[in-house]
């Protein structure tokens, strides 16, 4: 299930500006405002919407942290508190000629639940005077990228890395889970930057970069790899010996009146799956081989074939 694209919410490119998101925020604000709306459920819930895609885009640290995270990650990570958190709403909606009482208080309040008990005074005010008050703003989350072979991502790995944190160097250790996908981003709580005013760490994201492998390539959880036969030996068939991703070899038959890329399967000799159901196969290519030289006598067997009709 994917997660809310604010971009899309303010009608605005990936790309804008903040002063274009701003104007964006402003006209669509104006626009589905309750007092403008009365009684409007859909137009309240779109007045949600464009607030929670502003206090987001128009903040750096959290427009990066969605754009690097993606719209279901962002979401998954923080919560609603943790998206209004510092805003300033009623100093914003003065700014903007916008109306802010009423109905409008309500819908704000409802972001906010408990958040900031024991600040005193409004949430409003809370979120106005966090940065006076709050002591736990959470640190910059960092990304390392890792490269892995191809074996260590049929067999798992343990890696060390080393990184910078805060102005200190970190080493840490990883575990690489078997079947893991190129790009995917593996999660180490709080080991990123750590978090000002005291706050606790980010965190590390590790994402894997798969390496070019000589023999084999991946596509899913299957492993594919080519094999170059005789012209004869597609005809009459014949049994070849294939080399796996597990360092073991195993023999495989090819039939007689095998085509040039055809691919034969070899069950359970992919990559792990994700939900641990089993492994992938792997897909044996075959190519037949065309010389470029001919001996006299290969040249008159192929003659003789050519005119027999082959």
């Amino acid at each position: 299930m994917g997660g809310k694209d604010y971009y899309k919410i303010l009608g605005v490119p990936r790309n804008a500006s903040q002063e274009e998101i701003k104007k964006a925020y402003r006209k669509l604000a104006l626009k589905y405002h309750p007092d403008r709306n009365k009684g409007n459920k859909e137009a309240e819930e779109k007045f949600k919407e464009i607030n929670e895609a502003y206090a987001v885009l128009s903040d750096p640290e959290k427009r990066r942290q969605y754009d690097m995270l993606g719209a279901e990650g962002f979401q998954s990570k923080f919560s609603q508190e943790d998206i209004f958190r510092g805003f300033d709403f009623e100093s914003i909606f003065k700014d903007f000629g916008i109306g802010f009482g009423g109905r409008v208080r309500d819908i704000f309040s409802e972001f906010f639940g408990d958040f900031g008990t024991g600040f005193g005074g409004s949430p409003f005010e809370r979120g106005r005077n966090y940065h006076t008050y709050h002591t736990g703003i959470k640190g910059r989350d960092l990304v390392y990228e890792l490269p892995v072979t191809l074996e260590e991502v049929a067999k798992g790995a343990k890696k060390t890395i080393s990184y910078n944190a805060g102005g200190m160097r970190e080493t840490i250790s990883i575990n690489i889970p078997a079947g893991v996908k190129d790009g995917q981003k593996l999660r180490v709580r709080d080991k990123g930057e750590p978090g000002p005013y005291g706050g606790p760490r980010g965190d590390l994201y590790v994402q894997i970069r798969l390496l070019e492998h000589p023999l084999f390539r991946r596509e899913g959880n299957d492993i594919f790899y080519k094999q170059r036969i005789k012209f004869s030996d597609a005809v009459f068939g014949t049994e070849i010996e294939v080399p796996t991703i597990y360092g073991k070899r195993l023999k495989l038959k090819v039939p007689p009146g095998t085509q040039s890329g055809a691919k034969l399967r070899i069950r359970g000799y992919g990559l792990p799956r994700s939900d641990g159901r089993g492994k992938g196969d792997q897909y044996v290519e075959i190519h037949i081989d065309v010389p470029k030289h001919l001996t006299k006598e290969q040249e008159k067997a192929v003659m003789e074939l050519r005119n027999v009709g082959l």
